[in-house]
């Protein structure tokens, strides 16, 4: 009997910088956001609310028609043990899952590792964007990293066929050599004939892709409808990755403004990418993980926030049990964790829920330990 049961597909999202929680899933019942918040805050008449005690910035109205509808987990108070301030050592840890030390593998290169570990497919995964998250990162594990996918490919400018084909030859000749040479040549040499394999296939994405759907002229936007594109286009793919432009969502300066811009793009573009997926029935096999690397400060600086931690998580898709998982962290003096949110629910297990209940996966040797898993799919 032929199984039509689809492979279970993960995408991420990455909001570079240090997301603010606290403007974005709003505690606006308690009179401490107010105190904390003199200057850069909600209206709170206009929060989007989620129940009597929290709501949605008003921004997020493309997410909150997806909570509505039960798509939307929110997972609050998310962070790890001795939160860092730093971007690059708190993205290394999210990156790595190795809060201890530095890491050299990414949580998503085991991943990709244990979903194909004969590398049959070098499709696996595809990150969209400049360079490549080490989240993606594990010896032996090619990954395509696409920064336009209409545009994508190996001397695609080459439209004789047989021309273009005798200079990916060549190309693949320029590698082979490099094989034996050495361990770093060696992943040189086999990651770029992968890349060569790889892009040829993904450029036939964007042609077989039709849609009703309008997504915005911003990066996150069309990155996420390169997903659905390769999404649709049956190439094996399990893992996409994508971020939104470096260090956006640091907001130390002019807050108010810049954040309600990134968050109208961002919510704008999630919604436009559900919805072009269930245009096409193609929804019920992904599931959307949105996640930064750490919160803000509780009190502003006047015009901004500065880096803090206890941030916010979002998972999205139909095999979702919408709601809001874990509490809010206190607002009170004496429960925050110098001047920052305490985190409630360590990152591992979100990512182990992940693994385990979508991806059907151990969890314990990608992440580096046992989490306590939620209950959201």
């Amino acid at each position: 009997m032929t199984s039509t049961k689809k492979d279970p597909v993960l995408v991420v999202l990455q909001l570079s910088g240090g997301n603010d929680a606290l403007n974005t899933i709003i505690p606006y019942s308690d009179p401490l956001y107010l105190d904390n918040r003199p200057n850069v805050r909600i209206d709170l008449d206009k929060v989007l609310p989620i129940n009597d005690e929290v709501g949605l910035n008003p921004i997020m109205g493309p997410i909150k028609r997806l909570y509505d509808e039960g798509k939307v987990a929110i997972i609050q108070g998310i962070g790890y043990p001795k939160p860092s301030r730093s971007h690059f050592r708190s993205m290394d840890i999210w990156h790595t899952c190795e809060p201890d030390k530095v890491g050299d593998q990414g949580w998503l290169g085991r991943t990709i590792l244990d979903l194909d570990p004969n590398k049959d497919n070098v499709l696996t995964a595809v990150n969209f964007g400049r360079g490549l998250p080490r989240a993606l990162v594990a010896p032996g594990v090619p990954v395509a990293s696409v920064g336009n996918l209409e545009t994508y490919g190996v001397l695609t400018g080459i439209e004789v066929e047989e021309q273009r084909a005798k200079a990916l030859d060549v190309f693949s000749r320029v590698y082979t050599p490099m094989i034996g040479k050495g361990p770093v040549l060696d992943y040189f040499a086999n990651t770029g004939l992968d890349a060569l394999k790889g892009a040829d296939i993904l450029s036939t994405a964007p042609e077989k892709y039709s849609s009703t759907v309008e997504y915005g002229a911003d990066s996150v936007a069309q990155y996420m409808r390169n997903i659905v594109q390769v999404h649709l286009a049956d190439l094996g793919t399990r893992v996409m990755y994508t971020t939104a432009p470096y260090n956006s969502f640091d907001t130390h300066a002019g807050e108010l403004v810049n954040h309600t811009r990134l968050w109208s793009e961002t919510s704008a573009a999630v919604a436009d990418f559900y919805d072009d997926l269930k245009e096409h029935n193609a929804s019920d096999n992904v599931v959307l993980l949105v996640f930064t690397e750490f919160g803000r400060r509780v009190h502003d600086n006047g015009s901004g926030s500065d880096h803090g931690a206890g941030g916010v998580s979002f998972v999205i898709g139909d095999a979702v049990k919408g709601g809001l998982y874990g509490e809010y962290p206190s607002l009170e003096q004496d429960k925050l964790n110098e001047g920052d949110l305490q985190f409630n629910n360590d990152f591992r297990g979100l990512y182990s829920t992940l693994l385990e209940k979508w991806m059907g996966l151990d969890a314990k040797p990608i992440v580096n330990g046992s989490f306590e898993q939620l209950d959201f799919i």
